[in-house]
């Protein structure tokens, strides 16, 4: 996107993909896109989510091929671990972008 059109980079909110601007997903994607791999309870951790509330986002970022999902055990204890998928990495870019040139434009100050 050029940042030579301040209308088309505002226009641009519009389009924004709703699974990666809720809140909630949008910080489990940007803590996966920091790191190579992490499991359920690190990510309940630095979010602060509810477990609950981390799997039904989990879920639907899976459903979107944002993520990728693989349960084991270790031992006797159930674990998940995710990671990001390129299709997920790439959407993460584009939103990023998006929302770097309406902010660009709007330089509220």
């Amino acid at each position: 996107m050029s940042g030579d059109d301040p209308a088309a980079a505002l226009q641009a909110l519009l389009d924004v993909d709703r699974t990666v601007h809720e809140p909630a997903r949008l910080v489990i994607l940007g803590h996966l896109y920091a790191v190579d791999g992490a499991d359920f309870l690190y990510l309940r951790r630095a979010t602060g989510l509810t477990a609950g509330n981390i799997s039904s986002h989990i879920t639907r970022l899976e459903d979107a091929g944002l993520v990728s999902v693989k349960k084991s055990f270790e031992g006797r204890r159930p674990r998940t671990a995710l990671r990001l998928t390129a299709a997920g990495r790439r959407a993460l870019r584009d939103y990023v972008g998006v929302m770097a040139a309406a902010l660009d434009v709007m330089a509220i100050d």
